[in-house]
């Protein structure tokens, strides 16, 4: 079967809502027989949704991650989907979801994508693992431990969570499952900031300075095979530099960031400014073609007005969707907290937040 298109939309249908708390929602989406292959996913990996507005006719793509585990390898493609959403106060699509998806609606989804993910088939047996989450950070995270113990009988996850309140944290009864399921292999550690617990850990944030002293005393941090954080920037930021402290191997440790607050781009330099246009050349899906940048324009934006099929979500430099090979010339990024710094070295570009410093400019989709 040949590989799924980059982008490539499919109509699937809702089969359930489920409200998880009272300002998220679990959409439960099913995959056509024929459509399996192509959604068969990585524990991690997210799907894009998208909308058209009725108002206006603007389209709305949002990205969210699956929670439901990985089918097996030799297995057939998944049969169900399950996403998380968070309402996100404004939130065009998130208010969406909320307040009138229901069961029978189709969504437009995106085949899976996203490079968060570990391979169950490809991680040692008796390998150590371990998730620092905040928030809607737990969505992936489900996936991907729910994958990895059930596959790796020997494998042990530990997953410490911070929520703001009980009553807020999604997921609580997959998790709980989790916990029973595998009580010798799965551990679980729950800190919420603004609420006491009648036991565990006090409330409070879980910030660099708080991590470097409870992660020695949860677990022997230099055997952890793989870390895993995902949750707000802040928090994914005070976990790296906390793991840098304790001395783990910066390769050993995979970020997701769900929100970033918005700030500036850099300021443009003479230089930076005077090669702002060119043109770029962008291979997708086995196809090339070569149009014109507009002065300020992104790379995404000059590929889009020529084929729509190009890969996008957030256009914020977040969800790594457009994630492109830079063949050949120079570009500047606005942002980046989607690729990490083997991606970057290796020559990946984020197409939605670069722009070209040269006349000339090859990306490549398909690598």
């Amino acid at each position: 079967m040949a590989a799924p298109r980059h982008g490539a939309f499919h109509p699937l249908t809702v089969a359930a809502v489920d409200r998880l708390t009272d300002d998220s929602v679990a959409l439960t989406l099913r995959v056509p027989a024929e459509l399996r292959e192509e959604y068969r996913h990585a524990p991690g990996q997210h799907l894009t949704l998208r909308r058209t507005a009725p108002e206006g006719g603007t389209e709305v793509r949002r990205t969210y991650s699956i929670c439901s585990p990985a089918p097996a390898p030799d297995g057939p493609g998944p049969a169900e989907l399950r996403v998380g959403v968070r309402l996100v106060e404004g939130g065009e699509f998130s208010t969406f979801a909320h307040k009138e998806i229901a069961a029978g609606d189709v969504l437009d989804v995106m085949v899976p994508a996203g490079r968060f993910v570990l391979e169950p088939a490809a991680a040692p047996a008796s390998g150590h693992y371990a998730a620092i989450v905040g928030g809607s950070g737990i969505t992936p995270v489900l996936s991907i431990a729910a994958s990895l113990l059930a596959a790796r009988p020997d494998a042990r996850f530990c997953l410490v969570r911070s929520d703001r309140t009980a009553a807020s944290t999604m997921f609580l009864e997959e998790v709980a499952d989790l916990k029973d399921r595998y009580p010798a292999r799965f551990q679980l550690v729950t800190v919420l900031s603004r609420e006491e617990q009648e036991s565990g850990l006090p409330s409070g944030r879980l910030d660099e300075e708080r991590l470097a002293a409870l992660l020695p005393a949860l677990l022997p941090v230099a055997e952890v095979t793989g870390w895993f954080l995902c949750g707000p920037y802040g928090l994914v930021q005070g976990a790296e530099r906390a793991l840098s402290g304790l001395g783990v191997v910066r390769t050993r440790v995979h970020e997701e960031i769900f929100h970033v607050e918005e700030v500036t781009a850099p300021a443009r330099t003479a230089a930076s400014a005077a090669a702002s246009h060119g043109r770029v050349t962008a291979r997708l899906d086995g196809r090339s073609g070569t149009w014109p940048v507009q002065d300020g324009e992104s790379l995404l934006d000059a590929v889009l007005r020529n084929r729509a099929d190009a890969p996008y979500a957030c256009k914020g430099g977040v969800c790594g969707t457009c994630r492109a090979f830079l063949v050949s010339g120079e570009v500047r990024m606005d942002r980046n907290f989607a690729l990490e710094s083997e991606e970057t070295e290796a020559g990946f570009v984020l197409a939605c937040q670069s722009h070209p410093l040269t006349e000339e400019v090859e990306i490549d989709f398909d690598r």
